[in-house]
């Protein structure tokens, strides 16, 4: 190996490294709930925060036939809280990995990843 050259086996270890908390943390998500609400809470929306909906809660009194605009609107913003809440998790969660993937400080610049 020459001088200032990167020792392969070194930089390979910490990708696999890594990849392997990149994976938990992905995992980790599929389990992870969040919840989104509107409407101070009459509309309630779990979901992973890798996405995936796991319950939707509509409190009966703002069920209106006369009115159903009111409560999908009520759903969309019990949704993107929700959905913001999984963004977040996401990013506590990926952001110091995929930084570290990338490129970032300290990061390994594999390409891919």
């Amino acid at each position: 190996m020459q001088p200032g050259q990167p020792d392969m086996s070194m930089i390979l270890q910490q990708a696999q490294k890594m990849q392997e908390q990149l994976v938990a943390a992905q995992q980790e998500l599929q389990v992870t709930e969040v919840t989104g609400q509107a409407g101070n809470g009459l509309v309630e929306i779990i979901m992973t925060a890798a996405g995936e909906i796991r319950n939707v809660k509509i409190d009966p009194k703002i069920v209106d036939p006369d009115d159903v605009e009111t409560l999908q609107d009520l759903l969309v913003g019990a949704f993107q809280d929700a959905s913001a809440a999984a963004q977040q998790e996401q990013a506590q969660k990926m952001g110091p990995l995929a930084g570290g993937l990338g490129g970032g400080a300290g990061g390994l610049g594999l390409p891919g990843f």
